[in-house]
């Protein structure tokens, strides 16, 4: 997989308490043989971030290369979380992920990054199979990011990236794979996923 026409660092949104889970720590939970951060971070890395650094606790085997930090205080909410990693971080374009993205792939990063040169646009977008923008895999530039959470006032990631106008990059998400948008929110969405990485690839359509 080539790198991102343009650098790009990563900040990854890992400090969300799990509350539909029942307080478990979404980051650190297996699906296909790996923690949803690991997964998270290998696409990353395999696409070419220059700079990755997640915004939550500490883990074990996140990898050598991430950088750990905590908004303060903790539990802010992603508006102050994506303040905290965007300190960290100084390349052109920012990838902006969430922890629990068990399929998340290197080509969908490089997607998001591509499109920023090609459209010249402020950012770009996934939507989901229902057309519905997820903030949380997104791409940046990433003077224009730090201008609007200079302005913003509210708590909404939705609120602050919206007005950005970015471009909206529709699921493409071949038949029987599982989309990278799909997160661990619940145990439903959790059993889902964990089938998903444990089915043949031609009986993966059932499950979606």
């Amino acid at each position: 997989m080539p790198a991102p026409a343009h650098a790009c660092d990563a900040v990854v949104l890992a400090g969300g308490r799990g509350t539909r889970l029942g307080g478990t720590d979404k980051p650190g939970l297996i699906v296909g043989g790996q923690t949803l951060l690991s997964a998270v971070v290998s696409a990353v890395t395999s696409a070419g971030a220059d700079r990755i650094v997640v915004v939550g606790p500490e883990r074990l085997g996140a990898g050598e290369r991430v950088r750990h930090v905590r908004e303060d205080p903790p539990g802010r909410g992603p508006v102050a979380a994506l303040d905290c990693g965007l300190e960290q971080v100084s390349a052109p374009v920012i990838v902006l992920l969430a922890a629990d993205l068990p399929f998340l792939r290197p080509a969908h990063v490089t997607r998001l990054v591509t499109a920023l040169a090609a459209q010249e646009a402020p950012g770009a977008v996934l939507l989901d199979d229902s057309a519905r923008p997820q903030w949380l895999v997104s791409g940046w530039l990433a003077a224009g990011l730090r201008g609007a959470l200079d302005r913003y006032r509210g708590s909404s990631l939705g609120g602050l990236l919206g007005p950005l106008d970015p471009v909206l990059l529709p699921d493409e998400t071949a038949a029987g794979e599982p989309p990278a948008w799909l997160d661990c929110d619940t145990a439903g969405d959790l059993r889902r996923a964990r089938e998903w990485a444990t089915r043949p690839h031609g009986e993966q359509e059932a499950i979606r």
